[in-house]
C-alpha cells in the first residue's frame, strides 16, 4: 500500500512562531543566557535543521566567554543538551495546552489515507518528544496510534540532508515511487526529493516565500470543506492536479501515477 509522510512543524501545526520560538527564548531566560531571538532573528535560524543545532547557532568564542559557559567542545554540548531538554519540556506544555491549534487538512486526508489502508508516518528534525504531542495535537489519540514516527536523532544528518526521509522509507518497507510527502519548508522538500519522494508543499509561517522548484503541488493550505472550512490557495501545480477548494487523497495518489511536469 502506499505511504502519506508528514514533516511536524509547520504541516501537523504552525509551530514555530507560536511554539518553538517562545520556548527558546523562557529556556534562555531560565538558563542566564544573554540572548532573545526575536521573531526576525528566528525567521533566519528556523533554517538550521535542528533544535540543538539552532542552540549551537549561538555558540561564537564571544558569546560563550561572555555567558561564563565552558570551552570543553563536550562540556559545552552537554550544556546544550541540557537547554534543549528544558526547551522541549516548555515546547510541550505549550503545545498540551492548545495555543497552537492542528493546520486544516491534515487529520482529515490522514484519516481518509488510513481508512484506505495508506501506511501513515512522521518524519522530522524536532526532537521525539516535541513530534509526539504535536502528532497528538493533530490527529487525536486514536488516530496518532497508526503513525510511525521517525524524529530528533535517528539520523546523523538534518534536513535538508535526505537521511530522515530514506530512514523513514526503509523502516516502512515501501517502495520510495509509492509514497508522498507533505512538507512546508524548501530544506524539508529538497530532503525529500533528495531521497527519490513526491513531495507536495503547504506553505506556512516563515516559508511562503521560499523556493520550492521540484515540488508537485504547492499550496497555501491543504484546506478543509464547508462553509467553515479553509480553502487552499493552489501557488504552484507543476503536475497538474488542479486540486478544488481543499487538497484531496485522490489529489495525493494522482502523484503515484502522474509523469513529472514542467514548471507551472
Amino acid at each position: 500500500m502506499p505511504a502519506l509522510v508528514f514533516d511536524c512543524d509547520g504541516v501537523l501545526a504552525d509551530t514555530e512562531r507560536d511554539g518553538h520560538l517562545p520556548a527558546f527564548n523562557r529556556t534562555f531566560e531560565e538558563f542566564g543566557l544573554p540572548v532573545r531571538w526575536s521573531d526576525r532573528d528566528y525567521a533566519r535560524l528556523v533554517k538550521v535543521g535542528g533544535g540543538k543545532e539552532r542552540m549551537r547557532a549561538l555558540l561564537t568564542p564571544q558569546f560563550v566567554a561572555g555567558a561564563g559557559l565552558p570551552e570543553d567542545p563536550a562540556a559545552l554540548d552537554a550544556e546544550v543538551a541540557r537547554w534543549h531538554r528544558r526547551k522541549t519540556e516548555i515546547y510541550t506544555g505549550i503545545i498540551a495546552s492548545g495555543a497552537v491549534p492542528p493546520r486544516p487538512g491534515v487529520r482529515r486526508i490522514a484519516a481518509q489515507a488510513a481508512a484506505e489502508g495508506w501506511t501513515l508516518a512522521v518524519a522530522s528534525t524536532s526532537a521525539q518528544a516535541a513530534v509526539h504531542s504535536v502528532l497528538d495535537l493533530a490527529m487525536g489519540a486514536e488516530l496518532a496510534a497508526r503513525f510511525s514516527v521517525f524524529a530528533g536523532d535517528v539520523v546523523p544528518r538534518k534536513k535538508p540532508a535526505p537521511d530522515i526521509y530514506e530512514y523513514a522509507v526503509d523502516h516502512l518497507d515501501v517502495d520510495r515511487s509509492h509514497a508522498v510527502v507533505i512538507e512546508d519548508s524548501h530544506n524539508g522538500m529538497r530532503a525529500a526529493l533528495d531521497a527519490g519522494l513526491g513531495c507536495v508543499v503547504t506553505t506556512s509561517a516563515y516559508t511562503a516565500d521560499e523556493d520550492f522548484t521540484g515540488a508537485a503541488l504547492v499550496v497555501s493550505t491543504l484546506g478543509d470543506p464547508g462553509p467553515d472550512g479553509s480553502a487552499a490557495e493552489v501557488l504552484s501545480d507543476p503536475s497538474r492536479i488542479r486540486p478544488g477548494s481543499y487538497v484531496t487523497l485522490a489529489d495525493l495518489a494522482f502523484l503515484l501515477t502522474a509523469p513529472t511536469a514542467g514548471p507551472d
